[in-house]
């Protein structure tokens, strides 16, 4: 396992734009595919965004396909997720996860986590 701490977040006006940073300890970081949830009050945490192990393959959720973007530095043992054009809706509390397998939307195939980084997108 692996553990994330994810940095970056913080409120922004609508249209606006956010990096978050997602750094992992241990040397194996470039052996996991990680991926970014998002949990808002009261719904579901759900799959944002995905990216392989060696950042050559990236998967998103329709919700943010064109306005947000997933990248790694294995180097820096880090994941970025660079949001632009935001909106209200993407308030939520954004998560970083290293996956147990292949790339996936499905949260349950994670299995290191980080505690979660604020994102507020005022109207």
């Amino acid at each position: 396992q692996v553990q994330l701490v994810e940095s970056g977040g913080g409120l922004v006006q609508a249209g606006g734009a956010l990096r978050l940073s997602c750094t992992a300890s241990g040397r194996t970081f470039n052996s996991y595919p990680m991926g970014w949830f998002r949990q808002a009050p009261g719904k579901e945490r759900e799959f944002v965004t995905a990216i392989n192990w060696s950042g050559t393959s990236t998967y998103y959720a329709d919700s943010v396909k064109g306005r947000f973007t997933i990248s790694r530095d294995n180097a820096k043992n880090t994941v970025y997720l660079q949001m632009n054009s935001l909106k209200p809706e993407d308030t939520a509390v954004y998560y970083c996860a290293a996956a147990k397998g292949p790339p996936s939307f499905d949260s349950r195939d994670y299995g290191s986590w980080g505690q979660g980084t604020q994102v507020t997108v005022s109207s």
